[in-house]
């Protein structure tokens, strides 16, 4: 056994992720549960704890009891009970680990909701979820032409057929609430199963989907990603980025979940910044104003009106001068402040020097230089009088000579003008032809020779 995107080898393991198949069918990782409890032991007299949390398609879990006391490993195909029939699913944790997926999740262990697990999927089992699920894309394609013919304001965005194929999952979102009555109805005609209707997210729909972020990794939301915590543009506005929507947006269309990820650390960061909404500087040569913030950096940098230089100066000097600047007090110039700018060419990688590996933009253009300098006089001595350019339509013979000019001699300080043509005037809406040779017939073996 071996998950879709990895293939298998030879020897029957997947190919990527070395997991042996216990990944499932849906990717490689896809919301795995770490068991920190699989290498300890149980008090004696304690029995494992019963319930076993098991992954259908894409991100959804459920938990099950395991009322048989089957001996699970995670991994392993199980049937369980449904509303009408069975599913199968596969065990993604076991165990003592589980008890933490409960309280993540804010199930109780008691909850009579809870349903339970029949018996380990047998081969008969598993060829009939395989024909149930090669059904899943033509009735998907199939349920939102049907939507769409009843006008409704959804989005079929994925299906789930259960494991025996009695009964199928809609997965859709909307921006309001939808009356699908008569959908439920064509759809239980058209498909002859049970229907059932849920309203997700788009957030879980970019979940239940997958793809890939701006970043170049598999979404978070489809990999680990769990709780999707509420994202506002004040976020984007504490990490000094612009407002557009079409960067911070996700594959969702919302904001982007890892915009929360280093939040705090801006937030820490810009403590140390001056509150004022404009900052500004009284020095002996003006008044200075800040034109740019780099956070992380802590550094702030200044410049005059009349005056378009920026000068870097770190937060702490911003500090200092603003307090003198309370006291009545005037700072001396930009230039002459806080050596920020030997913490800027630090930042900006000038000890050039130190580092023998690194290549600055002065010496790879001169080297394009040099090398244009020395590769033109090569092609220039290297071309004969003989040489000819590829593709060239050049068909005169090698021994032709020059072609006669019977024009005379060219006026001085005058063109010479284009060739007269003797034939007379062209007829209206004719072509006037090619010009007659009167030459003969060609002799065999031998060029023409130029035109008369």
């Amino acid at each position: 056994m071996a998950c879709t995107s990895c293939g298998t080898k030879s020897g029957g393991a997947p190919g990527g992720c070395k997991s042996n198949g216990t990944c499932g069918t849906s990717g490689c990782n896809a919301l795995n549960v770490y068991d920190w409890f699989k290498d300890m032991d149980l008090p004696a007299g304690d029995k494992p704890f019963n319930v076993v949390e098991v992954r259908f398609k894409g991100s959804r879990k459920e938990f099950f009891r395991n009322t048989n006391n089957l001996e699970l490993y995670t991994g392993d195909y199980v049937c369980v009970e449904s509303s009408i029939g069975f599913d199968i699913g596969t065990v993604s944790a076991t165990g003592e680990i589980v008890r933490l997926q409960l309280k993540k999740y804010r199930v109780r262990e008691d909850s009579e909701e809870m349903r339970s697990i029949q018996r380990v999927a047998s081969e008969k089992d598993l060829e009939r979820r395989t024909e149930a699920k090669s059904k899943e894309d033509q009735t998907l394609e199939r349920a939102r032409t049907i939507a769409f013919s009843l006008n409704l304001q959804m989005k079929i965005s994925d299906i789930e057929i259960q494991g025996d194929g009695r009964k199928a999952i809609f997965f859709y979102t909307a921006e309001s609430r939808v009356d699908f009555r008569e959908l439920i109805k064509r759809y239980a005609d058209e498909f002859k199963v049970k229907i059932e209707m849920r309203h997700i997210s788009y957030r879980e729909e970019a979940s239940r989907l997958g793809g890939t972020g701006v970043c170049g990794r598999e979404l978070c939301c489809s990999t680990w990603l769990t709780d999707y915590k509420q994202v506002n543009t004040g976020a984007a506005r504490v990490q000094n980025l612009s407002i557009n929507m079409e960067k911070l947006a996700g594959q969702c269309g919302r904001l982007k979940c890892c915009l929360n990820y280093e939040l705090d650390q801006y937030v820490e960061a810009i403590d140390a910044f001056p509150k004022a909404k404009v900052v500004k500087l009284d020095t002996v040569m003006g008044m200075a104003y800040a034109r740019k913030t780099d956070i992380l950096k802590k550094l702030m940098w200044f410049s005059y009106d009349d005056n378009q230089t920026w000068v870097a100066l770190t937060v702490a000097t911003v500090n200092e001068v603003m307090e003198e600047n309370r006291n009545g007090k005037q700072s001396a110039a930009l230039q002459d402040l806080a050596p920020a700018s030997a913490i800027l060419d630090k930042v900006n990688g000038a000890g050039q020097e130190q580092n023998n590996d690194f290549i600055g933009n002065n010496e790879l253009l001169q080297d394009d230089e040099f090398a244009l300098k020395k590769r033109a006089p090569e092609k220039r001595e290297g071309r004969g009088p003989n040489d000819r350019r590829k593709g060239g339509n050049d068909r005169r013979p090698e021994n032709r000579g020059p072609r006669p000019d019977n024009r005379g001699p060219r006026p001085e300080g005058q063109n010479r003008g284009p060739r007269p043509d003797n034939r007379g005037p062209r007829p209206e809406g004719q072509n006037r032809g090619p010009r007659p040779d009167n030459r003969g017939p060609r002799p065999e073996g031998q060029n023409r020779g130029p035109r008369p």
